[in-house]
């Protein structure tokens, strides 16, 4: 693989990293800048703001841009985010921090997935993007615990500083390793001929409701550990770092099997994920079969990740598709926030721990229907010879790296 992707990874490591360390250093920020804990919450939202802001508008007004030229600006942004946010006097200048730091981040993915796809040949494209995106998972079984440990025994701000120099070596990386003509230049016009496509927005809706399954569940995972599995409160970060690791496992999975068999890869997961979630309701009292279960469970959907990145790109057929690449990112913030909310209001209706299971199930088993659809549509047009269910049409070969 080329080493460009390495500093892709790195770059997307570090997104990870500031994106969920926060959580971790709640107290340490809330006692620096003299707020409530509440308070420094809602960088958590402030950061999500950001992220679908910045997705579609840096990426829409990036587009005449080489993917190079367009990554190096948005990790500039990123490292200078993470530099205010370690030098932050008070708390309104920390949340205007956190924004301007979130703003790259969906459109890194989105812009990072065209140029890693380009890199390669063709039927390793979502191998590629799932190498980036390994990164982001391997920040919550590294970076996180890591940077939690660091604000803990030394300062909060120190772990901004860290990340903003993660952000230095990766524009580093990017200048030594990614090719200037790491894909096409586009205008804007082009890119938005791909949203008169139905099969963009097939893929965007599987996108969109197969993993809000995930996050119907992910959100309430530590209360379902503790109250029905029964797990004291000192196991759940163990077992969330281990379901990172099967995030990571099944990321790489999905890369390799879904260069195979595309949407179809994407169709069986869904209804793999699916049972896991019935098994997981069954047999949620049992605190090994549920640790077992969440991470499976992990794999599986987290395996979906580059498939459907690679795909929306493809079906696009536009020059860049920089554009719906960031789409599908914005559209999996929307997943998180839908997932989320099915979620509490099965728990607000007073259904019990096992509810976002259930809602799950129901997303997941909708998500894998749009997948079907999608599969058979495109048997419909796909000419003889073509593999899997990859979309027909001359596929540039990869700009190679070093």
């Amino acid at each position: 693989m080329p080493r460009a992707l390495l500093a892709l990874a790195i770059g997307a490591f570090g997104i990870g990293t500031t994106e969920f360390v926060v959580m971790g250093m709640l107290p340490q920020i809330a006692e620096g800048l003299d707020v409530s804990v509440s308070a420094v919450g809602l960088l958590i939202s402030a950061y999500a703001v950001g992220v679908v802001i910045g997705a579609p508008t840096l990426t829409a007004l990036a587009v005449r841009f080489s993917p190079r030229q367009t990554l190096l600006g948005l990790m500039v942004l990123f490292t200078v985010g993470n530099a205010l946010s370690a030098l932050a006097p008070d708390y309104p200048t920390l949340v205007a921090a956190r924004v301007f730091t979130a703003l790259a981040h969906g459109a890194f993915f989105g812009v990072g997935a065209v140029a890693a796809r380009r890199l390669v040949p063709a039927h390793r494209a979502s191998q590629a993007i799932s190498l980036m995106i390994v990164g982001l998972t391997l920040a919550n079984v590294v970076g996180v615990p890591l940077g939690t440990l660091l604000a803990q025994q030394l300062s909060w701000r120190l772990v901004f500083g860290v990340v903003a120099g993660l952000g230095l070596v990766t524009i580093a990386g990017l200048l030594a390793w990614m090719p200037p003509v790491s894909g096409e230049r586009a205008d804007l016009r082009s890119e938005l001929v791909a949203f008169r496509r139905p099969a963009v927005w097939l893929v965007l809706g599987v996108t969109t409701i197969g993993c809000a399954a995930m996050f119907a569940v992910y959100s309430y995972i530590s209360p379902i550990l503790t109250e029905l599995a029964g797990l004291p409160e000192s196991w759940v970060t163990p077992v969330l770092a281990v379901f990172g690791v099967g995030a990571t496992v099944g990321t790489l999975i999905g890369g390799r099997l879904g260069d195979r068999w595309g949407m179809s890869f994407v169709t069986g997961v869904l209804v793999t994920a699916a049972a896991l979630l019935v098994a997981f309701a069954l047999l949620a009292r049992f605190p090994v079969a549920a640790i077992v279960l969440v991470v499976l469970f992990g794999a599986a959907t987290f395996s979906l990740g580059p498939v459907l990145q690679n795909r929306v790109i493809e079906v696009a057929r536009v020059p860049g598709g920089s554009l719906v690449s960031a789409a599908n990112q914005a559209a999996f913030n929307v997943a998180n926030a839908l997932g989320a909310a099915f979620g509490a209001a099965a728990l607000s209706a007073g259904l019990g721990y096992t509810a976002p299971m259930w809602v799950g199930v129901g997303l997941a088993l909708t998500g894998a229907a749009l997948a079907l659809v999608a599969v058979v549509a495109n048997r419909g047009r796909r000419p003889a010879g073509r593999t899997a269910d990859h979309p027909a049409g001359e596929v540039p070969e990869p700009v190679r790296a070093g």
